[in-house]
């Protein structure tokens, strides 16, 4: 089963996701973030890095993202790209990632890739008022990323906002599952994570007779 999670920058889809690990095994989850897909930005000066435009499809290596759901999905592992956002580039290290029975892809433009969409099972969308979704990347992007308020609220008005309006909130309509409130909703939460326990104690069952019949 691949799920994917999408929904506007501080929408909560981390913590959907992570409240979903919490409620199944987490050693039969494999979880993609699409953060960790932007491109390498290493030959560019840093002072045009600042301007690139982070919230586009363009910003994302989807070549790669797919490539790596289509080997978990076959069975093979993967190596994840470590993505440093202070700096805008590719960290030389990755880390490994093995096949689940479970895979969650989490991010802002999952339902963007026509190709990603095509894997999916079950897509998620967690719904967010504005005001909310900005206060929390504004104090993300301050305490963690080491921006200043006024960097992030010109990077808001100038790409993220429109960026959102043009790909993110018309990507709800593909969704099977629409969360609002983000990881708040535990009643929303509880029921894709039964779907999910479900499947994959189907998947256990016909693991135990496959191996009994053999």
């Amino acid at each position: 089963m691949i799920i994917g999670i999408c929904g506007g920058t501080g929408s909560g889809k981390t913590t959907v996701a992570n409240r979903i690990l919490d409620s199944v095994s987490a050693r039969e989850v494999a979880f993609l973030q699409q953060d960790s897909y932007y491109r390498d930005l290493d030959q560019m000066p840093r002072d045009i890095r600042q301007k690139v435009n982070f919230d586009h499809p363009d910003a994302i290596d989807n070549d790669l993202l797919v490539e790596h759901v289509r080997a978990l999905k076959s069975g093979a592992a993967v190596e994840l790209p470590i993505y440093d956002f202070k700096h805008h580039v590719r960290l030389s290290e990755t880390r490994r990632m093995e096949p689940k029975l479970i895979t969650i892809i989490e991010g802002i433009l999952v339902f963007a890739e026509p190709r990603l969409l095509a894997e999916m099972d079950i897509k998620v969308f967690v719904d967010t008022p504005d005001d909310i979704r900005f206060i929390r990347r504004l104090r993300r992007d301050v305490a963690e990323r080491g921006r200043t308020v006024e960097s992030v609220i010109e990077q808001y008005l100038v790409t993220v906002r429109p960026m959102h309006m043009q790909f993110v909130e018309p990507s709800k309509r593909v969704a099977d599952v629409i969360i609002p409130e983000g990881g708040h909703n535990l009643v929303s939460i509880d029921l894709l994570s039964g779907k999910i326990r479900e499947r994959l104690a189907g998947e256990r069952a016909r693991g135990t007779a496959t191996t009994t019949s053999g």
